[in-house]
């Protein structure tokens, strides 16, 4: 099954706004006295992730269009560039840029496979002619 790819004209989210958390795998004991205590639950464990964008009027719409027609109002699974890795350099030991053909940087490339988060994106203005999109996305494992 193919799933739609996060659209390439979406800006990287803003940075402030990345936050993650893992899906919590644990099942606690139930006891009578003394500390807690947790077994494990699954082993496969989704993380949630909480991002922002800016958006143009242009990439209001295509990400609008996104959300409500590919991914069905957020039904569907995405692939979407990992915010965390994709599209860095790679570096060597020492921190200089590892080169390819030419001298181009080579860059990492990631990506994740994701749900839509449970509740639909916020929007709200910024300065004027821009929109914020704040959304949460489930990292498959």
């Amino acid at each position: 099954m193919s799933y739609p790819v996060w659209p390439s004209d979406l800006p990287r989210p803003e940075r402030d706004s990345y936050q993650l958390q893992p899906q919590d795998a644990r099942r606690k004991r139930s006891v009578e006295s003394g500390p807690p205590g947790y077994r494990r639950r699954f082993s496969s464990v989704a993380q949630m992730v909480s991002l922002s964008l800016i958006l143009t009027a242009h990439q209001r719409a295509l990400f609008d269009f996104f959300y409500s027609d590919d991914c069905a109002q957020g039904a569907s699974l995405f692939w979407m560039p990992d915010p965390t890795r994709d599209g860095w350099p790679l570096l060597a030991t020492d921190g200089t840029p590892l080169l390819g053909p030419g001298g181009v940087p080579l860059l990492t490339s990631a990506r994740w496979l994701c749900a839509w988060g449970d509740a639909p994106p916020i929007e709200t203005s910024v300065e004027q002619v821009k929109w914020r999109k704040q959304f949460q996305v489930v990292v498959m494992p």
